[in-house]
């Protein structure tokens, strides 16, 4: 939860506090690039998540995707890329901490990350297959979560800048609601893959707490704007 929510952020803090201004000539020349490499980050990052059979791998490759889109927003050169890229940075954190969160929760009583071993948890932990739900519609920018205002302000910078780049760039959302969809749907529908049902339980109350926590986060994100983009006006 920690590599997802703060960690992965200090290469966009590090592209926004020195790319952009100690070295904004050099950023400019190398524009191209970096695009080239992003858009490439997130296709390839996307497809490799769809391939994944671990988990923590599906959410980790997912993320690398998403700080490719975040790296095209910045160099977008313009408020709306900007402001996209560190909205998407803070959903981010939300979201991408809560999955792996989930993951957790499972792994506890599973005591395994392989997706083979998992199917038709709605049936004994439904509360889980409700929380690990909402996540992954905020994973795959679903309207009305905090991923989805990032990534329409950062595409929509984009294409202000390079139509073309951006028709690329939209590719990680379709992909992003492929492998959302697939991991769900494969964790938590299906037939029950253990005979021993009795060890499942529901998350407690520990668990709950933290995951109520966390979906009150992002639904405040998807829903009031302002939390973030009030406080990057000045320095955008």
């Amino acid at each position: 939860m920690l590599l997802a929510s703060l960690l992965l952020k200090l290469g966009g803090y590090g592209l926004l506090r020195f790319s952009l201004t100690f070295l904004a000539a050099a950023s400019t020349f190398f524009t191209a690039a970096v695009a080239t490499l992003a858009i490439a980050g997130v296709i390839y990052g996307s497809l490799s998540t769809m391939r994944q059979i671990d988990l923590k791998r599906i959410i980790a490759y997912s993320s690398v995707a998403h700080m490719n889109l975040v790296a095209l927003g910045i160099f977008a050169f313009n408020r709306i890329g900007i402001d996209g890229s560190i909205y998407l940075m803070v959903a981010h954190g939300v979201v991408s901490a809560a999955l792996f969160f989930c993951v957790g929760v499972v792994y506890d009583r599973t005591h395994t990350r392989l997706l083979r071993y998992y199917g038709g948890l709605v049936t004994v932990m439904p509360l889980f297959a409700a929380f690990f739900f909402v996540f992954n519609l905020a994973n795959m920018g679903f309207p009305g979560t905090p991923n989805f205002i990032g990534e329409l302000l950062l595409l929509a910078g984009v294409y202000k800048q390079a139509p073309m780049i951006s028709l690329f760039a939209g590719m990680g959302i379709v992909f992003s609601a492929a492998y959302s969809t697939a991991l769900h749907a494969r964790t938590c529908f299906g037939t029950l893959k253990t005979t021993y049902i009795y060890q499942f339980t529901d998350t407690n109350r520990r668990e709950a707490v933290v995951l109520c926590g966390l979906a009150l986060s992002a639904l405040l994100l998807g829903l009031r704007t302002d939390f973030v983009i009030s406080f990057l006006e000045a320095a955008v």
